[in-house]
């Protein structure tokens, strides 16, 4: 075993002998590393993770963090498995599982490139490449030979079917069918954040003033300046106030309505 004098391996720890740690990486109590992993410098290995044979884990990788899920407990942690002869470029981010048994799992022969992440209890087949960016949000599932462009978004629960291709910049709000190539588009406004509305405590004569006015920007016809004095003449209220602030203030222009 070649461990980096600077580098902190924790009692607990799993290391097969074959395995080689480089300067200032952390790899903690329960964590599991198999043959031949190499492990570069100022990586994390969390001690849900279970890795398998062959892996390299360059610098500032994370893997098994703390999922980005505000409802997540350190005792609701299920485990990242990873399998064999995967690649973990700089700055790569993999959550561990919170809300399925199974936890997160990456299988055999993925590219992971620079800053790409996986959410918690994502389901990543084999031989997938992930450009520099590509973030797939909690319990999306990817099967084998995908290739997901840079800075692609994919939604939570989305699948992506084998060898399938994303372009970049897109993002994917729905299933991607086997040997499909997928483009995306920009923003276009297509309606109300109502589940954030009502969670914020929005009441139903709020979220109501709010809609009619985004209904005289976009649907009315008129022109921009005359739909804002509208609105303030028509649905008075602090929410249509910040809309015509927000709007008016815009330097680059709203997003088109969808």
């Amino acid at each position: 075993m070649r461990i980096h004098p600077t580098a902190i391996i924790e009692d607990g720890a799993e290391i097969d002998p074959s395995v080689t740690i480089g300067p200032y990486s952390i790899v903690e109590s329960g964590a599991v590393i198999g043959p031949e992993c190499r492990i570069e410098s100022c990586a994390r290995i969390y001690g849900n993770t279970r890795m398998g044979a062959h892996n390299r884990v360059c610098h500032g990788v994370t893997l098994g963090a703390e999922p980005q899920d505000l409802s997540f407990t350190p005792e609701r942690a299920k485990p990242l498995v990873i399998g064999d002869h995967n690649h973990f470029k700089e700055g790569v981010n993999i959550s561990c599982g919170v809300k399925s048994e199974h936890g997160t799992r990456i299988g055999d022969h993925n590219f992971w490139m620079a800053f790409s992440h996986a959410g918690h209890d994502a389901q990543v087949g084999d031989h997938n490449i992930l450009a520099n960016g590509a973030t797939l949000a909690g319990h999306v599932e990817v099967e084998d030979h995908c290739f997901i462009s840079g800075q692609v978004a994919v939604h939570q629960f989305a699948r992506i079917g084998a060898y399938a291709m994303i372009a970049g910049v897109t993002g994917v709000s729905q299933d991607v069918p086997p040997f499909a190539l997928a483009d995306g588009h920009r923003a276009h406004f297509i309606g109300l954040n109502v589940v954030g509305l009502r969670r914020g405590g929005f009441d139903q004569s709020q979220r109501s003033r709010i809609k009619a006015v985004y209904r005289l920007v976009f649907r009315s016809g008129l022109r921009l300046a005359e739909a804002l004095v509208r609105a303030e003449q028509d649905y008075p209220g602090a929410e249509t106030e910040h809309i015509v602030r927000f709007i008016q203030s815009s330097r680059r222009g709203l997003i088109s309505i969808g």
